[in-house]
């Protein structure tokens, strides 16, 4: 022991009275008193401590620092921004791992790269042999100089959070990097880990500097944790150790890098790469890895086996070695366990989002293993062990981590089961009963949500009488297809007999539309809001390629929008409508979109000057404006500036999906401000039944109107046939009623907002936004309850029936994460809800979310003072004609 290097945390592990253990020629922590189960299991519902500073640490940099690290590496180095970090692997000419790395870019022009301890001086060695041909790089060993120190678990990101000087945690997204100082001392943050956790954090501080971390992240409430447990958390959550899953296999043959499930990640064929080390290996590898995926075994021979999550049966436990059989053929070898042990877990009470940890414990054997490549999830296999052959099944993964801020063990069957006799409908039942149960049911919810409750989500309106009752009238079943034919002089041509009247609702429809946004042009026939931007993007990709029509369409190359973390539309995300129509950026190797910036002091708020510079520097062809969180109108008039003054080929489209029924001279004027395209949702803020527009401006003189053709040829036929004639009927109604009472409408929505969101903060709830506008300038409010407790408070807030949805503040992970909750005021405005109103039920909400008081009885009592409908057309002027209607359902 006494020849052993130690960390600089190693008096601090001596004093915690942990077992110390050598360990690639380092002493260190295999566990601590409470023991590697008990570690394991802390890191999974609070925060693991980790002392990881035996691992190598090299700085690069130099004039040609990206070349060098583009060869000897097998990912892009090119794609990581200051600020980004990504796992890659050193290489060999044969597509072998010499080691696996993560590379970490915290500022401009040096990158740091983590390797593992046992491979620090081969790392080196082999990164010296290619240094001559790059004369200018610099490369420093910073192992002895820069601690680091991992934080992992659900709780990692709030002990981490409340010991920063600066609060400057790095973007929810993981390999996100940031610079912070913990008491004076500077600290880079990386968002990275090996423990299979979603909510991560890895720490590089000088050493001077890293006693001082240790304490503070201790004192806040992370637990050390040693080898031990990290080694049971990274094998449950499949993540490969060097060695085992990489390297040289138990018959010292080597393991081609694209056994590894992480290699996808890890390996770039980018051009920026050149001609780097293995290269062609790994393609033969990366070739025969897509054959398999489809079934094709054809090219087993460069990639034979592949590395597999095992479950195992019982509780024998599989350890590095043990041989794998295949099911029903006991003496035909497959493969062997890699990695392998018994892990505990906790144990779960309820479903989905609504589980809970419990405080019951429970364990499981799992394993990795190295198998032929012919075989696939849900394949039984028998693992030798003590001499007798346990049956396993080869299954996806043993962790998930998509729902932060816990990982989640998947235990049991975790490929979907068949389903079981007394799981299928049954042929038999009363089906007078059914009718009447769905009847009951149907009247019982109506009178809830429309009578008892009050309904603050902001993407929802109740239609008025009448344009719900013309939505179930004849045209409801009917069939209107049309499209224009230039033949025909561009008369529209229907394809159907019996459409005079649809036809003529349609172009109405269109007349009132365009009086209200202002503009020339309307596309009425899409069925919601995100069709309508789907439409866009299709019609846009066609717009781009109309001279090429023999080759293969090219995709958008570049987009600017709103990142969903910041509260920008599903649709608008390469996840959502824009992914089949967006280029793949060549430096990045992701979609290629740039999410605007927005301000340090208000993540609500697009940063208008920092915008410019991206804008000239990336010149998107499509700008897509318009958000989910919505408190501020959006910046079309500075943005259309900057195009203007930069010459930008480019398309201003603005999704005003939340914010439609609010456009004008009180809110905002798109057309008016430059926008080339408006889309939009016409059942929130606006009066309508559940569709979706696209508006343009354009003339037929303007060199942009081939792409409002393209706009109409994709609706029909590129995305609807039936367009849902009844609730276009039901549409022109809500948009005379729009036209007719937008005025007063969009005025006491506005302030009925700030009146509410002020209420809110004077209640002593956190109110997101800024002060000096009431917090909102739309019919949003947003108010933080704190990490990770918005389900729990919006279905607290259901069972008193005020409706809110939960949401992810722009700090967050995700929706399972949220601390937010979406209020808006649209739809109880209309209802006739008044400020003093909103004053009230801020109270109710306070005393429910602040004090846990059921506040049931208060919110109906309110809500019965508002059920009449206002800002439309009463039936009572209408009565006759509404009688007829209602005879004839």
């Amino acid at each position: 022991m006494s020849e052993l290097r130690k960390t600089i945390l190693h008096t601090r592990h001596v004093a915690l009275d942990a077992k110390m253990v050598e360990f690639a020629g380092w002493e260190m922590p295999l566990q601590y008193p409470t023991g590697i189960l008990e570690e394991h299991l802390l890191t999974r519902r609070s925060a693991g401590l980790f002392d990881v500073s035996h691992m190598g640490r090299f700085v690069f940099r130099g004039n040609q620092v990206l070349s060098f690290l583009q060869k000897v590496l097998t990912n892009n180095a090119a794609a990581l921004e200051p600020a980004q970090s990504q796992y890659t692997i050193i290489q060999n000419e044969h597509g072998g791992a010499i080691d696996d790395a993560y590379l970490y870019h915290f500022v401009k022009d040096e990158y740091l790269l983590v390797v593992n301890a046992a491979n620090r001086q081969a790392d080196w060695d082999h990164f010296r042999l290619f240094l001559s041909d790059f004369a200018e790089v610099e490369m420093i060993d910073k192992t002895d100089a820069l601690a680091m120190i991992s934080l992992q678990g659900p709780a990692s990101r709030d002990i981490l959070s409340a010991a920063l000087d600066s609060h400057v945690l790095p973007e929810p997204k993981r390999n996100a990097l940031s610079i912070a100082t913990m008491n004076a001392a500077r600290v880079l943050i990386a968002r990275t880990g090996y423990t299979g956790e979603p909510i991560c954090f890895e720490i590089f501080v000088p050493c001077d500097d890293a006693s001082m971390v240790w304490d503070t992240l201790a004192e806040r409430g992370a637990s050390p944790v040693g080898l031990g447990a990290r080694d049971t958390l990274r094998l449950e959550g499949a993540l490969p150790l060097y060695g085992n899953e990489l390297g040289m296999d138990l018959q010292n043959n080597e393991i081609p890098i694209f056994a590894s499930p992480l290699a996808k990640f890890a390996v770039s064929f980018s051009p920026l790469k050149g001609e780097f080390i293995g290269r062609d290996a790994l393609i033969r590898q990366h070739d025969a890895f897509k054959r398999i995926t489809f079934g094709d075994y054809s090219s087993l021979e460069d990639l034979p086996r592949l590395v597999r999550p095992l479950g195992v049966t019982g509780k024998s436990v599989a350890r590095r070695s043990a041989k794998v059989f295949a099911s029903g053929d006991p003496d035909k070898l497959v493969g062997y366990v890699t990695s392998g042990t018994m892990i505990p877990f906790w144990q779960r009470q309820g479903e989905g989002l609504s589980s809970r940890l419990s405080d019951e414990k429970a364990m499981r054997p799992i394993c990795l293993a190295l198998l032929d490549s012919n075989l696939t999830e849900g394949d039984s296999v028998g693992i030798e062990i003590r001499g007798k052959q346990v049956s396993g099944t080869i299954v996806p993964y043993h962790l998930r981590s998509e729902a932060p801020p816990f990982a989640r063990p998947i235990i049991g069957k975790i490929l979907p089961p068949e389903s079981s006799p007394e799981k299928r409908p049954s042929a038999g039942g009363e089906v007078s009963q059914k009718v009447r149960h769905l009847l009951d049911s149907a009247v019982e919810n109506t009178v809830w949500r429309a009578q008892q409750c009050i309904n603050l989500i902001p993407s929802e309106q109740t239609q008025s009488p009448m344009v719900r009752l013309l939505s179930v009238m004849d045209p409801a079943f009917r069939y209107a297809e049309h499209k224009s034919v230039k033949a025909f002089q561009d008369v529209e041509v229907f394809y159907y007999q019996g459409t005079d009247f649809i036809h003529h609702v349609e172009r109405e429809l269109q007349n009132e539309l365009r009086l209200y946004l202002g503009s020339r042009e309307v596309e009425t026939r899409s069925i919601s809001g995100q069709m309508a931007n789907t439409v866009v993007f299709s019609a846009l990709v066609s717009f781009l390629n109309r001279s090429e029509r023999k080759t293969e369409p090219r995709r958008i190359r570049k987009v600017f929008n709103n990142d969903i973390i910041k509260g920008g539309h599903l649709s608008a995300q390469p996840m959502g409508a824009l992914r089949d129509f967006i280029a793949t950026d060549p430096i990045t190797e992701r979609p290629a979109v740039v999410s605007f910036p927005v301000l340090a002091d208000n993540p609500y708020k697009i940063d208008i000057a920092a915008s410019r510079e991206l804008l000239e520097r990336h010149k998107p062809e499509l700008i897509i404006l318009g958000k989910s969180m919505v408190l501020h109108p959006e910046p079309v008039a500075q943005l259309r500036a900057f195009v203007d003054e930069l010459a930008l080929d480019c398309v201003l489209m603005y999704d005003t999906a939340h914010v439609l029924g609010l456009l004008g001279p009180h809110f905002q004027e798109p057309f008016r401000e430059g926008a080339d395209v408006v889309t939009g949702s016409t059942h929130k803020t606006f009066f309508g039944t559940q569709r979706g527009i696209v508006a343009v401006d354009f003339t037929p003189l303007d060199k942009r109107y081939p792409l409002w053709e393209a706009i109409q040829s994709r609706t029909f036929p590129g995305s609807v046939s039936n367009h849902h004639l009844g609730t276009m009927l039901g549409l022109l109604m809500a948009t005379y009623e729009m036209n007719h009472f937008k005025d007063d409408y969009q005025r006491a929505v506005l302030g009925n907002a700030k009146v509410f969101a002020l209420a809110l903060k004077h209640c002593g709830l956190d109110v997101a936004g800024d002060p000096e506008v009431s917090y909102t300038q739309t019919h949003q409010v947003i108010v933080n309850v704190g990490y990770g407790k918005g389900p729990d408070l919006a279905r607290k807030l259901e069972e008193n029936n005020i409706i809110v949805n939960y949401q992810a503040a722009p700090s967050e992970e995700g929706f399972t994460a949220a601390g937010s909750l979406r209020l808006g005021v649209s739809e109880m405005t209309r209802f006739g809800m008044k400020p003093p109103d909103f004053e009230n039920l801020a109270q109710l909400m306070r005393d429910v979310i602040l004090e846990g008081k059921t506040v049931i009885d208060q919110v109906k009592s309110l809500r019965r003072q508002f059920v009449e409908l206002l800002y439309c057309f009463s039936d009572a002027q209408y009565k006759q004609a509404v009688d007829r209607l209602h005879t004839l359902i």
